[in-house]
């Protein structure tokens, strides 16, 4: 990392000045924000170096504007380098300290990452260096107790003027603005991108990218999506350059990365640093003119009456701006499903079928290259493999995306996977899901072992059984035993073997069963009345799985006494 530093501080006079400029812009930027005031950043266009293939769209902040400043260096005498970039400030421990409850909501981000998603090896410090260039940790932590922001941090409207245009997708709800999109909270989201990236950190139950344990988490699952590993330095680079589509934004993240892992402290909240410089800084916020050649003028201009005097001049023809070149993208008209089967599972389980979805033009024809977004709508638990809801896949050469597999969650019923175009208003495709409840199709004793009892006694053994689905352990799959009357009458017998309740009363009907993660379920134990017989215990499940076990109640075998006495029920 120490050519990302290298570059920011010089020798001599011109270092203490640009060390003296920073620390007095550093001090005067402590004053209070007003609440809801937009944070002052703007978009420039052209002010950093986009990375080819990524929308503004496509991102987490729609490659809003960051703050520029950089670390200190350890080094009172760097020496320069060329690739670096930012702004630089003076040196101090002062940067080192993050807010109590900023720094606090970080390491609670990364350690739950740890537990959802252990191969993505999310180190906290790339959280906050990401929130002190998206918003100065939360603007030197003003936030109250629960971690929202006093006052929204905005960014800039997204209307194209000078950056990105994006239109509303909140209807203002995050951002107050009902026209255009703009980056919201401590770490910066785009409404749209909240939409599906938004979690819930302070367990409230709320997602909301004005408070900083919500943004956190989102942030941290945001960077480790696509089975990024973040330890690997080119997925760590692709993970960053997602949240902001910037080569000088990729190299200010990575200097204060690099500088928060050497030592932090906390502070409280609200004494902060803010850093002060912009990737806007010195830009006007218009759109950049475009520039044309100028007309040629005609070689044989005209005279009035066509005889000798002063040409009339002929008037230059407007300059027309050149057309930009089409993309795949702009080419597609519309989305079709590419042969999609039913898409239905059971809870728990994994989808066998997965969505293909075609993109083509007006004719019909095949589009490749183009970026298929599909997301999860309604009520559902289910996501797709890596534990996201939200999925960017490009088309093949055939113009088809084939969305990662699906899996199935707990929540049973019916919801939809949408299937959009990134960076185009087209129709998009709509897939209906169905999570079913676990099933089985089998029920099987684990022993053969009789289950017998004397009258008024207790049966020694309890009943076990194991259930499958299509020979696969059926594990969370419900189950209900009652004691039927007979083989042809499932009603609920008034008499013989029974269970006990809580409170010692007799049950003969078991609602609520399931079985374990290995498809065994164990029943209560069993008691008999004074009725002898052959009873019948029929356990049913979800899925139609079914099993009738024999219960026998019977006085005590006469043969093994000396005195053998007739049996109670001779006549």
């Amino acid at each position: 990392m120490a050519a990302h530093f290298g570059r920011r501080l010089r020798k001599g006079a011109a270092t203490t000045a640009v060390a003296a400029a920073a620390v007095a812009a550093l001090s005067a930027s402590q004053a209070p924000a007003v609440p809801g005031e937009d944070h002052g950043r703007q978009a420039t266009a052209g002010s950093s170096a986009p990375v080819p293939d990524a929308t503004s769209e496509d991102n987490a902040t729609g490659n809003s504007p960051y703050y520029t400043d950089l670390p200190p260096l350890n080094s009172p005498e760097p020496s320069p380098s060329p690739t670096a970039t930012g702004t630089p400030v003076a040196q101090g421990d002062a940067e080192a300290g993050i807010p109590a409850t900023v720094l606090d909501a970080y390491k609670k981000a990364e350690a739950e990452l740890r537990s959802a998603k252990p191969g993505c090896n999310l180190p906290w410090q790339l959280l906050a260096a990401i929130g002190k260039v998206e918003s100065g940790q939360a603007r030197g932590g003003r936030v109250d107790a629960d971690g929202t922001t006093i006052g929204r941090i905005l960014g800039p409207a997204l209307d194209g003027n000078g950056f990105a245009l994006i239109k509303d997708t909140d209807h203002g709800v995050y951002d107050g603005n009902t026209e255009y999109d703009q980056a919201v909270g401590p770490m910066q989201f785009i409404p749209s991108t909240w939409a599906w990236a938004g979690r819930d950190g302070n367990g409230d139950g709320k997602k909301d990218p004005n408070n900083v344990y919500d943004a956190a988490l989102a942030a941290g699952h945001y960077l480790c999506r696509n089975g990024w590993d973040l330890s690997r330095e080119g997925n760590l680079h692709s993970a960053i350059l997602s949240y902001n589509n910037s080569q000088d934004y990729l190299n200010t993240v990575l200097s204060w990365l690099e500088y928060y892992r050497k030592g932090t402290h906390s502070v409280p909240d609200g004494t902060g640093d803010v850093p002060t410089h912009r990737s806007d800084d010195g830009s006007p916020h218009a759109k950049s003119p475009r520039h044309s050649k100028a007309p040629k003028p005609d070689p044989k201009p005209s005279t009035p009456g066509g005889g000798s005097g002063s040409p009339s001049p002929t008037p230059p023809k407007s300059p027309v701006p050149p057309t930009p070149p089409q993309t795949p993208t702009d080419t597609v008209d519309h989305l079709q499903d590419a042969g999609t089967a039913k898409l239905t599972a059971m809870a728990g389980h994994a989808f066998t079928e997965r969505i293909g979805t075609r993109a083509e033009t007006k004719a019909g024809k095949a589009v490749a290259k183009v970026r298929i977004r599909f997301t999860i709508t309604g009520d559902t638990d289910a996501t797709f493999a890596g534990g996201e809801t939200v999925a960017t896949v490009a088309t093949d050469a055939k113009g088809v995306a084939l969305a990662p597999a699906l899996q199935a969650g707990e929540k049973t019923g019916d919801f939809k996977v949408m299937a959009t175009v990134v960076g185009r208003t087209v129709k998009g495709v709509a897939y209906p899901v169905t999570v079913t409840e676990r099933a089985a199709d089998t029920l099987a004793r684990t022993d053969d072992t009789p289950l017998t009892c004397t009258p008024g006694g207790e049966f020694a053994d309890q009943v076990q059984v194991k259930a499958t689905y299509k020979g696969a352990v059926a594990d969370k799959v419900a189950a209900t035993a009652t004691l039927i009357k007979s083989d042809t009458d499932a009603t609920e017998n008034d008499k013989g073997p029974y269970f006990k309740d809580a409170d010692g009363k007799t049950v003969r009907t078991l609602t609520g069963l399931k079985t374990d993660d290995k498809g065994l379920l164990t029943l209560p134990k069993l008691y008999a009345d004074d009725t002898t017989g052959t009873f019948l215990l029929r356990i049913t499940t979800a899925g139609g799985a079914t099993l009738t076990v024999e219960l026998k109640v019977a006085a005590a075998d006469s043969s093994a006494s000396p005195s053998p006495s007739p049996s109670p029920s001779a006549s």
